[in-house]
């Protein structure tokens, strides 16, 4: 199942692990030292620009589209980089990398005594259980749930975010057959994560984002960050959380200092330790996407050639940790669809972050671990390497990603520009377009009966703007809890011929675009979306195909 390929990248006693610090903590005024990580150059922390130069250069070769990295050795940045229109200041969705906050939600209630690992998963909804609870639910623990080993047999989120019908997930969870002993096989299970953030509500009174607030954010002074939730309520725990890429660098940084912070001991060493180790063996036909039980079909020995086989190339099949996935290197990670990646490296005191649309993480991986592992040295560089650091520094400032390739100009725009196009009925409920060219930008217009919708784009140059266009932005899985009046895009369109304008819509806190191609003809318009999700899958489409209809129209009179 191709979403699989997308939501996977979507993606013990308790006594031992030790008090923390009483909250809530008062925190003041956060200064510029204290909202960013200290900054230094790649050679003073041992680091080569060489290797940063070629994985940029890798980057490009392999067509992987990153909005930003950051690299972080002996907790100080030495390379950063933000591909426009993204930028340093905007929060960018994580997609399954959210999963990792909320195993940091469950180590600070397990700390604090709120839960165990051992608790069972129906002692916690006693009013939402099915009329009769089978053994295998009965049995399910939390760690269960942390370790993706709840015993399904497909990922149980479709089956709860697509249900309008029953808006209580919790309950849909609990209804789900579980085919095989909980802890027994590992399957992706990103229903799981949200069954962990409704666990912390219910034995906090409180959002797993507001819950971290005072034990996580606060402390590391991040200010920016939303998290959606469910239809009643209860953050979603798996995905959802948009933060921005220094969030990302600063919670590595976290995990790389096992959890301690300006000197404080936030989370307990040994709760890092444990929700960071190898916990489960993902099947040789993980991949795949397929029943875990089919790994059955393999000989013993064959299944075992092809793990080994596995182990040596593929960073999916290292193992499963708390919502968190060993890595080659004796790496950890969070990671979520499209790219989005935070890598801790204790051997070399680093961390990796970067957000991104690209439909090849393990690629993405590779060229981390091909580039930027090599490039560390045990010791300063000396100051002759550094010469490389100032050619460095000016590719990171001018990335950008591709503008739309044509003409800024066309004939026929003088004719069309400000005029109406009356639309054709279609499902969307537009019924006028118009666009108004200006100078080096235009302002395209939708309209219904009762409201009018606005894109602004440069011609040549991003035009960062608003929009409440229904539909907007793409994503794989529902919007349940986003304030749909100001979505932020930056666009840019350019003329493919002297009749078809096309713009790429950049929906920039978010991985994702739309194509938007306006095919003139006489006096008609023809308006074709295209969302980046189903444009990644290319000739595999239909698995998730554009919904949105043509829109086609004749120029009032």
């Amino acid at each position: 199942m191709y979403r699989r390929a997308f939501i996977k990248n979507l993606g013990l006693a308790t006594a031992a692990l030790g008090a923390i610090p009483s909250f809530p903590v008062r925190l003041l005024g956060a200064t510029a030292a204290q909202q960013f990580l200290p900054r230094s150059t790649p050679e003073s922390q041992g680091v080569s620009s060489l290797g940063i130069l070629g994985f940029l250069k890798a980057l490009a070769n392999a067509k992987l589209e990153l909005h930003s990295f950051m690299l972080v050795r002996h907790g100080h940045v030495i390379s950063e980089c933000w591909w426009a229109p993204y930028r340093r200041e905007a929060v960018h969705s994580l997609y399954s990398l959210s999963k990792s906050f909320t195993s940091t939600a469950i180590g600070f209630a397990v700390a604090e005594g709120k839960l165990k690992l051992t608790d069972r998963v129906v002692s916690f909804f006693p009013d939402q259980l099915p009329a009769a609870v089978s053994d295998n639910l009965a049995a399910l623990t939390v760690a269960n749930l942390l370790s993706m080993s709840v015993g399904h047999k497909t990922d149980s989120i479709a089956t709860l975010t697509h249900n309008v019908e029953q808006p209580d997930w919790v309950k849909t969870f609990l209804s789900l057959p579980i085919d095989y002993t909980p802890g027994s096989v590992f399957l992706y299970d990103t229903g799981s994560t949200f069954m962990l953030s409704a666990i912390l509500q219910k034995v906090t009174g409180q959002k797993v984002v507001d819950y971290l607030q005072p034990r996580l954010f606060g402390p590391l002074h991040i200010q920016q960050k939303t998290w959606e939730t469910s239809p009643l309520g209860i953050n979603t725990g798996g995905w959802g959380l948009s933060v921005t890429t220094e969030t990302l660098a600063k919670f590595g940084q976290f995990y790389l200092q096992k959890g301690q912070w300006n000197g404080r001991q936030l989370l307990p060493r040994q709760w890092v330790a444990e929700a960071t180790s190898f916990k489960i063996q993902q099947p040789v036909t993980w991949d795949s996407g397929s029943d875990p039980a089919k790994q059955a079909t393999h000989t013993a020995s064959d299944a075992e050639a092809a793990l080994a086989n596995l182990k040596q190339s593929s960073d999916w099949h290292q193992g499963y940790a708390y919502q968190f996935w060993r890595c080659r290197h004796n790496a950890f990670r969070g990671d979520g669809a499209f790219g989005q990646l935070m890598v801790v490296m204790p051997d070399q005191d680093a961390v990796f972050v970067a957000t991104a649309e690209t439909g090849h993480m393990q690629e993405e991986l590779n060229l981390v671990w091909d580039h930027i592992l090599p490039a560390m040295r045990d010791t300063k560089l000396p100051k002759a390497a550094a010469t490389l650091s100032p050619r460095l520094k000016s590719e990171l400032s001018a990335a950008v990603l591709p503008l739309p390739a044509g003409d800024l100009n066309q004939p026929i725009a003088a004719r069309i520009s400000g005029r109406k196009f009356a639309i054709d009925a279609n499902e969307l409920g537009i019924q006028t377009v118009s666009v108004q060219f200006n100078g080096d930008a235009c302002a395209f217009r939708f309209g219904n009966a009762t409201a009018s919708f606005e894109v602004e784009c440069g011609l040549g140059k991003w035009r960062d703007g608003l929009t409440n266009l229904p539909g907007e932005p793409p994503g794989l899985l529902p919007y349940n809890s986003r304030d749909f009046k100001s979505i932020k895009v930056a666009a840019a369109g350019a003329w493919k011929d002297a009749n078809i304008f096309q713009m790429l819509w950049r929906f920039y806190e978010t991985p994702h675009r739309d194509t938007v191609t306006c095919s003139f003809e006489g006096d008609t318009v023809r308006i074709e979306f295209l969302n980046s999700i189903s444009e990644s899958l290319g000739p595999n489409r239909a698995q998730r195909p554009e919904t949105r209809p043509t829109l086609k129209g004749t120029l009032s009179s």
